[in-house]
């Protein structure tokens, strides 16, 4: 028992009551100086194996193994990362932790970023402007699936400037999938909702202080993902 509640406090850092949030109560703002709310399995920051204590910044880039995953924040925005994926940070200045934009290069990705600031997210298929948002991206080489879980999103095919869209979404209202090689004007279709929760983005949102614009009824932090919505 002594070795597991070990094992447990070693993956949830920056909390004062480290088995309430590892139980699924509602996880207090990442420290000063931390990265890393949880990591399981094989990560990569910068091509060094991460660590709780690892430093993220908002140029760097994050990869997940096979069966890796990581919870992390950087500066005022915050990301759930799933395996077998590749994301790099960006940033406009030099040392900053302001993430500008996000280049995702392969795999699966849920993040939140703070009312009020631009951010660009890229797929070898998609660029897609956004502010004030939660999102899920999943990418592939045929295709992006990205919904706008709450907020507003300039969504664009990188093939075909003729597929665009705005969405703005109050609650994962409208689900896409960003194509390559369609005909024009045709690039983009509605998606069902797959693979991500209202408590995955209630727990991101809360390691940088905030909450989502929605309400649900229980703090509980560790359901499964659904399928579809």
């Amino acid at each position: 028992m002594e070795v597991l509640a070990a094992a447990l406090v070693s993956t949830a850092i920056g909390s004062r009551n480290v088995a309430a949030q590892v139980l699924g109560n509602r996880p207090a703002p990442l420290p000063k100086g931390k990265s890393i709310y949880r990591i399981e399995g094989q990560v990569l920051v910068d091509g060094q194996p991460a660590t709780p204590d690892t430093q993220i910044a908002a140029d760097s880039t994050i990869e997940t193994g096979k069966n890796g995953e990581v919870i992390y924040a950087v500066g005022e925005t915050a990301h759930l990362q799933r395996s077998e994926s590749q994301v790099t940070m960006e940033t406009k200045e030099s040392g900053s932790m302001v993430v500008s934009g996000l280049r995702v290069l392969t795999g699966k990705i849920l993040s939140v970023f703070p009312t009020g600031r631009a951010v660009r997210m890229t797929t070898k298929n998609a660029s897609i402007g956004i502010r004030g948002t939660g999102v899920y991206m999943e990418s592939d080489p045929e295709q992006t699936y990205f919904c706008t879980c709450y907020g507003t999103a300039e969504i664009a095919s990188a093939s075909d400037p003729t597929s665009r869209e705005t969405v703005v979404s109050s609650h994962h209202d409208r689900p896409l999938y960003i194509l390559t090689g369609e005909q024009p004007g045709q690039n983009i279709r509605l998606a069902p909702f797959i693979d991500h929760t209202d408590q995955e983005l209630m727990l991101i949102e809360a390691l940088v202080g905030r909450t989502p614009p929605f309400v649900f009824p229980k703090d509980e932090y560790n359901r499964p993902r659904r399928r579809t919505y």
